[in-house]
């Protein structure tokens, strides 16, 4: 939690500057006041913790009451949380609240939705780091609210090879001799645009320790190809590129293991969710 106080510390301080002047010219310092947080549409709601935390940070005397969990599925209508104490504080930290919640419960809504999509065919929806900077872990947990898996945190703990890294390297094959060398024991996936370059990754198996395929911005027909052929070799799959609501579920019938989604954090809509003074 340090670390988000640290994040909500500095969202507060972007939005307040140097004084809430609206706020201090019309509300006077004694007065109370309560609110509601009501969804305004259907979806998950998450980041309530964050939302408290907020509240806390504008006033340590506002008084703020959850009532759901991280992680319900709501409708349109419901009362989420409640906040009651001084109005000025509720004020100057509504809309970080609100912005907090809004993406975050978006992210999970629309994760939640990919879910349904592949429900009863045995693939995974995995994240990306295509995450807003300084907010990734937030953006990462609500995905795994909304029903999906999270892939690797940052460039530490896994090791994806990328397009990029194959083509500085000279190929697949000085790919595998470079891990010849290096003792990094950490997950290994390696990503694959073709047949050819799954079968260069197969055949270098036992010197290159893969764990997983990222096959990218394959056709179905291709993608099916090469689904078989990697669990033939015992390797996972995920497939990446041209994903949707409307392709996800053909791409899951692939047998594809794993299926990762970058709009599920770099273009989810927000929860439209609203705060009201009772």
């Amino acid at each position: 939690m340090k670390i988000y106080k640290e994040i909500i510390k500095q969202a507060l301080k972007e939005d307040i500057g140097s004084g809430d002047i609206t706020t201090l010219a019309i509300v006077p310092k004694e007065v109370m006041a309560k609110g509601r947080i009501i969804a305004k549409e259907k979806g998950v709601v998450v980041g309530l913790k964050i939302v408290e935390q907020v509240f806390k940070q504008a006033d340590k005397k506002i008084i703020f009451k959850a009532k759901v969990k991280d992680g319900a599925r709501v409708k349109s209508g419901k009362i989420i949380a409640e906040v009651s104490g001084p109005a000025r504080g509720i004020l100057t930290g509504e809309r970080v609240a609100l912005n907090f919640l809004q993406r975050l419960s978006g992210i999970a809504t629309l994760t939640a939705k990919f879910a349904a999509r592949v429900k009863g065919q045995g693939s995974r929806i995995l994240d990306t780091r295509k995450t807003t900077p300084g907010l990734r872990l937030l953006e990462k947990y609500a995905v795994k609210m909304g029903g999906g898996t999270n892939h690797r945190i940052g460039l530490y703990d896994a090791i994806l090879i990328k397009d990029n890294h194959i083509a500085i390297a000279g190929g697949i094959s000085k790919v595998a001799q470079t891990f010849r060398s290096a003792k990094l024991r950490k997950p290994i996936e390696i990503e694959a645009k073709t047949l050819s370059q799954v079968k260069q990754i197969v055949a270098a198996k036992f010197t290159l320790p893969v764990s997983r395929i990222l096959l990218d911005n394959m056709n179905i027909k291709t993608l099916r190809q090469a689904v078989k052929m990697c669990k033939k070799a015992g390797i996972k799959t995920e497939a990446s590129g041209g994903v949707n609501l409307k392709t996800i579920r053909v791409i899951a019938k692939t047998g594809v293991d794993y299926i990762s989604v970058g709009v599920l954090t770099h273009s989810a809509p927000a929860l439209d969710i609203s705060l009201e003074i009772a």
